[in-house]
């Protein structure tokens, strides 16, 4: 594609430290699954909060949803970081 050809250096022309900077590390995706839910949670809250009107019912889901989504997104990235397409 055009903007392969653009923006994406050819693997050759790469430095070794550069193709590995390419993967994360479980911690890496542990930590970005965290911080992602802090965000996702206090949304979901605010959200369920709106519609229920039940703060304590907004942070019961808010809580479940916090585990379960957090687990989700480790997994998810896991497996995308393991497809080559889009990087460089």
């Amino acid at each position: 594609m055009i903007i392969d050809r653009l923006f994406i250096k050819k693997t050759a022309d790469l430095k070794e430290e550069e193709i590995l900077s390419n993967s994360e590390t479980p911690i890496r995706s542990i930590l970005k699954s965290i911080s992602w839910r802090v965000v996702g949670t206090i949304d979901t809250v605010l959200i369920s909060w709106l519609v229920i009107g039940d703060i304590s019912l907004a942070f019961a889901i808010g809580s479940v949803e916090l585990i379960t989504k957090m687990i989700l997104y480790f997994f998810h990235e896991r497996m995308w970081n393991k497809i080559k397409w889009g990087k460089q």
